[in-house]
Parts: C-alpha cells; sequence; structure tokens
C-alpha cells in the first residue's frame, strides 16, 4: 500500500510539473523584448532565492550541508547544473525567436529518450514495441535532417539535456528542493555578474525598471523552481519511462500556442515529421492495449 500512494504522489507531482511546464512558453513570450541571457540570469537569482526561503521555511539546511559535504553529490549536481542551464537557455531563445514547434518537437522525443536511457543505465526492460517507437522517432528526425541539410539542433539539445538530466538526478537521490537549491546556487555567481556589470541592457537594472516588469522578473523563480520541485519528486517515484509519459502533455501545449495562438508555419516537412514522432508516442503510450488486442 506505501508503494502504491508513493506512486499516486509521484502521479500527482509530474501532472504539476508538466503543466507548468505546458504554460510556460506564454510567460518567457511576454518577455520576448528582454535577452535571452538576462532571462537565463534572473531564473537563477529568482529561484536560489525562492527554494532558500522554502528550505528555511521547511527548516531542511540540514540536508542541504549534507549534500554538500558530499565530493560524489556534488559532481553530479555539477553536471546536473549545466544540463539544466542549457536546455534553460535554448528553450528561451526558441520560445522567443519563432521556434515553438522544433521546442515542441523536442519534448516529444524526450519520452523515447528517456525509455532508451532507462535501458542503458537503469536496466529498464524495452520491448519490441518501444523499439518500434524509438524507431518511428528516429525517422521523424532524419526527415529534419534530410530537409534541413544539417541536425534540428533545438530538437536534440532539449530533450537530450533533460533527459540526461532526469537520468543523473534519478540516480543522485537527492531531494528535488535541496538539489535545484545547490544547482542554482552553483550557476549563481555568473548569473549576478551578467546581471550587474556584462548585460548592459535597458532592463538589467532594476532600479530603473517599472515595479510591473520587475515583478515579471522576479516571478521567474517561481516558473522555474515550482515545476523542478515537483520534476524531482516525481522522478524519486516514478519509473523513468513512466515519467516520460507525462511528458506529452507539456509540448502538445506548445504546438497548440505556436500553431494557434503565435502564428508559426506547420510545413508540410514538419507535419509529417510530427506524425512519425506522433505515431512512436502512440505505440508507446498504448503498448498494454496493443499488445492486449494482438491476444
Amino acid at each position: 500500500m506505501k508503494d502504491l500512494s508513493e506512486t499516486h504522489l509521484g502521479i500527482v507531482y509530474a501532472l504539476g510539473a508538466y503543466l507548468m511546464w505546458g504554460f510556460a512558453p506564454i510567460y518567457f513570450k511576454h518577455l520576448e523584448f528582454v535577452p535571452v541571457y538576462e532571462i537565463l540570469a534572473h531564473r537563477v537569482i529568482w529561484s536560489a532565492l525562492v527554494t532558500a526561503v522554502i528550505i528555511s521555511f521547511t527548516g531542511t539546511w540540514s540536508k542541504v550541508l549534507k549534500v554538500c559535504k558530499s565530493p560524489i553529490s556534488m559532481m553530479f549536481l555539477g553536471v546536473t547544473t549545466l544540463l539544466i542551464s542549457t536546455n534553460w537557455v535554448v528553450f528561451i531563445w526558441a520560445v522567443n525567436n519563432g521556434r515553438m514547434l522544433d521546442a515542441s518537437l523536442g519534448y516529444f522525443i524526450n519520452p523515447l529518450i528517456n525509455v532508451v536511457l532507462g535501458m542503458i543505465f537503469l536496466n529498464e526492460s524495452l520491448s519490441r514495441i518501444k523499439w518500434i517507437a524509438v524507431a518511428l522517432a528516429l525517422i521523424g528526425v532524419l526527415i529534419q535532417v534530410v530537409q534541413l541539410g544539417a541536425l534540428p539542433w533545438i530538437s536534440l539539445v532539449l530533450p537530450f539535456s533533460f533527459a540526461f538530466y532526469a537520468l543523473l538526478r534519478k540516480k543522485v537521490k537527492i531531494e528535488a528542493l535541496t538539489g535545484l537549491f545547490i544547482e542554482t546556487l552553483l550557476v549563481l555567481p555568473v548569473a549576478l555578474y551578467f546581471i550587474v556589470y556584462a548585460a548592459g541592457t535597458n532592463t538589467a537594472n532594476m532600479l530603473t525598471n517599472s515595479w510591473s516588469l520587475n515583478g515579471w522578473l522576479m516571478f521567474a523563480g517561481i516558473v522555474t523552481a515550482l515545476p523542478l520541485i515537483f520534476f524531482g519528486q516525481a522522478a524519486l517515484r516514478l519509473k523513468l519511462s513512466t515519467l516520460g509519459f507525462f511528458q506529452y502533455m507539456a509540448p502538445s501545449l506548445l504546438f497548440m500556442f505556436a500553431v494557434v495562438f503565435y502564428g508559426e508555419e506547420l510545413s508540410l516537412v514538419k507535419t509529417v515529421t510530427f506524425l512519425f514522432i506522433w505515431s512512436g508516442v502512440a505505440l508507446f503510450a498504448f503498448e498494454k492495449q496493443i499488445i492486449r488486442m494482438s491476444k
């Protein structure tokens, strides 16, 4: 019963995380006049503050100190910091440069990469249907390669960076809040230096910004921290392959926003690519039903 309740709690956390990520593009699109690296710096600064406040409120600084004393844990978190920072900056750039469809495609591929990584590193089994699903996703990527004459970098950097981030966070088994605080703390000096000395933009000086703009910039802490905390809690309770299933929600919302609200063009080649990816996703999502029907 305890394992079952933990699984249910993991599902609630996963739903919360991916719904928040699904609506996040609206927030970043609102700030598209602010340079990408400046938004990234604000994500780091305010996420560090938000997580520090929560840690203080819950009285869990001892957990932070315990992790900081572990060289192996800090090594893992150093790598996850680089991975999540890469993911953040590429996603913000994609949203604010009319490449939301590319980002959506990448996050549709993400669950299938999770499945493969789960098989390779966590000894999670990969059925024949899952192999077919992965193959369909690969075909979708190859179509983009042929059409572009190059790798679709946004659609690959986003899923690979986040899939490896999820894998390492699952391996290191550090509580979500503690891990996120240390990750943002590691890159906080760089973020502060950029805002204070390197940005050189009209919006970098918060003393001259409007209260409204500063409020939106500070809200980056909530937008960033809350879904990652939820995701980390879900990752501790669910299989990596199960966790990947919920990620269909975020790219679906991203796809809808891109086409319906922000007017990105859905070309024939992109449509064919999405059809291959969606076919792979459908096979993965309905694997049990397909096996039951084939018997």
